[in-house]
């Protein structure tokens, strides 16, 4: 199975028995950007939106409230051999802490839970639900299954994080702009479709997540992920999949989408990773970016894609490939960054 023929295969259960949908930069013909050279930004997050007399503050995040400088640590955690829970009990063991985030994947069609059986107590669910051609939507044909997704959602009973149709900006999904006509704006209606419907279904404990990838593919001026944004009153949080696959700094991957959404709202780091290249490698790179964290208080959710078990990649992407990024990301986890 080639890297592109597998990124369209996800999983209908949840966790444990799920295969992953993780997609890196775009390898076909693509390059990497330079590192900028990264840019500090305070060490408190900027005041958000002033509002009139009397009137309610705006709550940032949602459903799923963020708090400036202090972030989420969840993952998607699949480990070969193990089941979910005994997972869990691995990385409770090794890091002293639960996940914060419990990072799911469904296909369009399938029932959406509404619940995350062994679950920590305390992790709030994100659901990355995959997309469909913009017309199944936008038709009005998938109103029920969306009216019955949103039920679903609905019954947790208490926060949830929807990511719908994420990296909408490559073209290796069917929910893509490059497959749907190279047409941004079919993707932006089909999402306020949804979130309407939602609404009606008083699927209100769900916070939207809209998440391009980190680069676009293809690289024209129709395909900018800015031109996917469904607009601030359809999404509470922005997400960003980016992965250290080739020695790509923190800010590469991240800074373009805070530069451009974090005085509007919270990021979420949706998918992160990072590939061991030999020697302290991955460690250093841990080290990196929760050095970085520290100078973006706008990112509220850091999402690690904690796995070995996805089929045709050579890249084991679990935290503990080697005690020293075990290590580094133990350490990560213990500062006041992540006490959210």
């Amino acid at each position: 199975m080639t890297r592109r023929a597998f990124l369209g295969l996800v999983a209908a259960l949840p966790l444990a028995g799920c295969a992953t949908s993780h997609r890196a930069a775009p390898r076909a013909g693509a390059t990497t950007a330079p590192s900028p050279a990264l840019s500090v930004a305070p060490s408190v997050a900027p005041s958000p939106p002033s509002v009139t007399a009397g009137a309610a503050a705006p709550v940032w995040g949602g459903p799923v409230p963020f708090t400036a400088g202090k972030a989420l640590l969840g993952s998607y955690l699949a480990l070969d051999g193990m089941s979910y829970p005994q997972a869990l009990a691995l990385r409770h063991k090794q890091l002293g802490r639960d996940a914060r985030i419990a990072h799911v994947f469904y296909e369009w069609a399938d029932t959406l839970p509404s619940s995350i059986p062994d679950a920590p107590d305390h992790a709030i669910p994100m659901v990355s639900w995959r997309g469909t051609a913009y017309a199944e939507i936008t038709s009005g044909r998938s109103d029920k299954l969306i009216a019955a997704a949103a039920r679903n959602l609905r019954r947790f009973g208490r926060p949830v994080l929807l990511r719908w149709a994420w990296e909408m900006n490559g073209n290796w999904f069917d929910w893509c702009g490059a497959r749907n006509g190279d047409d941004p704006a079919g993707y932006v209606t089909a999402w306020r479709r949804i979130h309407r419907i939602f609404q009606e279904q008083d699927a209100t404990n769900v916070a939207w997540v809209w998440s391009p990838n980190w680069n676009s593919w293809p690289r024209t001026d129709w395909n900018v992920y800015a031109s996917y944004y469904p607009g601030d009153k359809y999404v509470d949080w922005v997400g960003v999949s980016g992965y250290n696959l080739e020695g790509e700094r923190p800010g590469t991957l991240y800074d373009p989408i805070y530069r451009a959404y974090a005085k509007r709202k919270p990021i979420i780091l949706s998918e992160i990773g990072a590939v061991d290249h030999g020697g302290s490698t991955k460690a250093d790179w841990i080290a990196e970016f929760s050095r970085y964290m520290r100078t973006r208080p706008k990112i509220g959710a850091v999402v690690w894609f904690d796995t070995d078990t996805h089929p045709g990649y050579a890249e084991r992407w679990r935290i503990d490939t080697d005690s020293a990024s075990l290590a580094a990301f133990k350490a990560m986890g213990r500062t006041p960054r992540f006490s959210a």
